[in-house]
């Protein structure tokens, strides 16, 4: 923390900011070391400094009352029997997830805020974490300090908004449903006579309620997601034949609005070459197996591609598929306007619009790219965005990749009549 800088004039010359601060402090703060001491016992948050054996150097009170330790008794000893972490179940995370140890091994900054922390009480309180690495002889870690702060109150505040959120969406989602349905009825011709003009504001009100319907939906999802609430059936799938299978589907509504549209799965030598009848090489195209629940997966290509459809005015989306031996990544690029790099850190964000002229007349809650993140990470993953402002967007997701022989005895667990569970 900088000192406030007051500035002298006298004959011309400015005196020093330190000599003048320090004869506007009181007695006991003129030494740095007190003020340092001073600074650190007074703010709220929890701040301790460990060396190079993780042991902890110094704790402030602050830190003290987030553990439930005293200073003075906590001092000396190691940080992971004083500082326990515990995931939202109350299980101890492992020491590669820990920052505080992990902190020596990666070097660099480590921010957290999906932690808890078992106190000496047993009382389970949630923080944020921020950890930052000291630097000694030749970039060793030799030292680290970290700063904790108690979230509980945030957390329990966006429980309750997200219950809200979720409730609200699950009580208008049935009168929605309700209204979609009078309204086919009405616009079936065995069901109703009405004539052209009833019937085209009929359809638009049938439009307008499937999209607020889908509003709805999108609401509880990311509610669900959020919270840790959102529903997951994981099993063994074969991407490649997934996506052929979803490309029929998407390749209509490409079609509806006069784009094309194709389907690219790479052709990786290295990992499946055979030989031919006559003696050539025969490329096969390589497995890409994946533990996801398939409905949640089809849910990410969807929304990535629904997006792609709304914002191309007209060209080509290309659906792909390629990996290597960890991941299998999956890929829909389009040539639409493309996205400013200023948004493209921001995207991925919940209720994150692009605002221009291009997306102001477009529809969207910014709901769908934070949905499809969080799906993603829930199975292991990353997302993300390349684009070129006038000449389109590329939307990755990478998944583990499961090994062949890996994916059949998982496959073979899950078979109905096996007696594993």
């Amino acid at each position: 923390m900088r000192p406030f800088l007051f500035i002298h004039k006298n004959g011309g010359n400015n005196q020093s900011s330190s000599s003048v601060t320090s004869a506007h402090l009181p007695t006991n703060l003129k030494d740095e070391t007190q003020r340092f001491k001073v600074i650190i016992e007074t703010i709220e948050d929890g701040v301790i400094l460990i060396d190079s054996e993780q042991q902890i150097l110094l704790m402030n009170p602050g830190a003290g009352i987030l553990c439930g330790w005293a200073p003075e008794d906590a001092t000396g000893i190691g940080a992971d029997a004083i500082i326990k972490f515990v995931n939202d179940k109350g299980e101890p995370i492992d020491s590669e997830n820990n920052p505080l140890l992990n902190v020596f091994n990666s070097g660099e900054s480590i921010k957290q805020d999906n932690l808890f922390i078992l106190k000496k009480d047993s009382k389970q309180i949630s923080v944020a974490v921020s950890v930052s690495p000291l630097l000694g002889d030749r970039g060793k870690v030799s030292a680290a300090v970290a700063v904790m702060r108690d979230i509980t109150k945030e957390r329990e505040e966006e429980q309750q908004r997200a219950d809200f959120i979720s409730t609200a969406s699950h009580e208008m989602r049935t009168p929605v449903a309700a209204i979609e349905g009078y309204l086919a009825l009405a616009l079936n011709e065995k069901v109703a006579n009405i004539d052209s003009k009833a019937r085209g504001y009929l359809e638009k009100a049938h439009s307008s309620t499937q999209h607020l319907g889908k509003l709805f939906q999108d609401l509880l999802t990311s509610a669900k997601a959020e919270d840790g609430r959102l529903t997951s059936n994981p099993v063994v799938i074969e991407l490649g034949e997934f996506l052929d299978k979803l490309y029929a589907d998407l390749k209509l509504v490409a079609d509806k609005k006069g784009l094309e549209m194709d389907f690219r799965a790479s052709n990786d030598k290295t990992l499946n070459a055979t030989m031919d009848s006559e003696g050539g090489e025969r490329v096969i195209r390589p497995l890409y197996y994946v533990n996801v629940d398939p409905e949640r997966l089809r849910e990410v290509i969807t929304n990535l591609f629904d997006n792609a459809v709304k914002y191309t005015p007209g060209g080509r989306i290309s659906l792909g598929l390629t990996g290597n031996k960890q991941v299998a990544q999956c890929y829909i690029r389009d040539t639409g306007p493309g996205i400013p790099a200023e948004d493209l850190p921001h995207l991925f964000q919940k209720l994150y619009r692009v605002d221009n002229s291009a997306t102001r007349t477009i529809g969207g809650t910014g709901l769908g790219l934070y949905i499809c993140r969080k799906i993603v990470e829930m199975y292991n993953g990353q997302i993300w965005v390349e684009s070129t402002v006038g000449k389109g967007s590329t939307f990755f997701f990478n998944l583990p990749r499961l090994e062949n022989e890996k994916a059949m005895k998982l496959q073979s667990k899950s078979a109905p009549g096996s007696s594993i569970q």
